[in-house]
């Protein structure tokens, strides 16, 4: 028989496993499933197309109506150049602070709903809790919606969807959406004192960037703002640029990767074809104009729903029944909140920790707030019974 663990020692298995979203999280995931399996509780499997990664889900309790989905994500950021003063990947407890990447983003939720799996089934639910972990959220929510798309057909219709992203254990009905795509600039190269017979690709990717940004700034100035998101606006960033040979040849290529994250009331797509066309209409004409074969492409990376708050929504009454929180809030992040909603769910996010935490080096959960998601969760058992 498998020992029970806490949730603090559930939380340091889960960290151990480095599941940055450019690498498998499949180890995770198999622990998981075998942890489960010893509890007598079967686990399914949505793998990626080659089987690297994998989503899994599992129903604590009767399989009828009315459960609760508990979801979270499996993957990390990358902890490159970041400077740790512990080992990342090695929980460490220091002035009452769990560190270690991914435990505040967010694997302290799952932690606490793995940890207290035993007592979910000697409760004796009268209403099942499912789980549901994903893959590859950080890199696009690419990982969740064929898991979600399962879980609507197989399983009998739950009441909401509870997605543990870090909230300080507060209530948010609303996240923004996210739009990503990246933009490739071919110009044409030449010696950098025949500047006229070029077309330089990079001075043309810096022109197209600040376009973005004097978008973001009207669209800022005109758009009624929303008080409950931080910023309360409509945010366009460009976060990777790439392009050039040497400073003396005019730049061949340029690369740059943006993100659109609208507020749920706003449509990104608005943002792109403004953009596009502008690229379409005025951009490739006076490059070509110099040189034929130059032009521009715009490939969409990703793109993931906001989460829009909803009246009558049974996830919100059941999370500010549980926190006894009647703030509203809106989240500037995008989670897989949205996906779930989209699909029919009712969801919000509640989970332990800052987002102020999340992505940073010495990334950490405070036991305090460890304490607070394991007496939600076990609130939840309760009503449940």
């Amino acid at each position: 028989m498998m020992k029970e663990l806490t949730p603090r020692e559930m939380l340091a298995k889960l960290v151990g496993f480095p599941t940055v979203s450019r690498d498998s999280n499949r180890a995770l995931i198999d622990f998981v499933a075998g942890y489960l399996a010893h509890l007598g509780i079967e686990a399914r499997i949505v793998p990626n197309a080659d089987g690297s990664k994998a989503n899994l889900y599992a129903t604590i309790g009767p399989n009828v109506a009315g459960g609760v989905v508990l979801s979270g994500h499996t993957d990390v950021v990358p902890v490159d150049g970041q400077h740790w003063s512990s080992d990342p990947f090695t929980l460490t407890e220091r002035g009452g602070k769990l560190f270690g990447r991914g435990t505040c983003d967010m694997k302290g939720f799952l932690a606490i709903a793995l940890s207290l799996v035993p007592e979910m089934k000697r409760a004796g639910l009268s209403r099942p809790i499912h789980l549901a972990l994903s893959y590859d959220e950080e890199v696009g929510c690419l990982g969740a919606p064929e898991m979600i798309a399962e879980m609507a057909a197989e399983l009998p219709p739950s009441v909401a969807v509870i997605v543990g992203e870090p909230s300080s254990m507060k209530v948010i009905t609303g996240h923004k959406s996210i739009l990503v795509f990246t933009t490739t600039v071919t110009g044409h190269s030449v010696h950098s004192s025949q500047i006229p017979r070029g077309v330089s690709a990079t001075m043309i990717a810096a022109r197209l960037v600040t376009f973005l940004e004097d978008m973001m700034e009207e669209g800022k100035g005109t758009a009624v703002e929303n008080p409950a998101y931080d910023p309360p606006f409509t945010t366009i960033h460009v976060g990777l640029l790439n392009g050039g040979t040497a400073s003396n040849i005019v730049a061949r290529e340029c690369r740059f990767v943006t993100d659109i994250r609208a507020l749920p009331e706003e449509d990104p797509e608005a943002y792109l074809q403004r953009f596009e066309a502008h690229v379409r209409k005025t951009v490739v004409p006076a490059m070509r104009s110099v040189a034929p074969e130059t032009g521009i492409d715009i490939e969409v990376r990703s793109v993931v729903p906001g989460l829009r708050p909803e009246a009558e929504n049974e996830a919100e009454r059941l999370a500010r029944m549980l926190t006894g929180d009647n703030e509203v809030r809106g989240a500037a992040f995008c989670a897989e909140a949205g996906q779930f909603q989209k699909a029919g769910f009712a969801t919000v996010i509640c989970g332990p920790g800052s987002i102020d935490q999340a992505h940073q080096p010495d990334e950490f959960l405070s036991l305090d707030q460890l304490q607070a998601g394991t007496d939600f969760v076990r609130r939840l058992v309760e009503h449940l019974k």
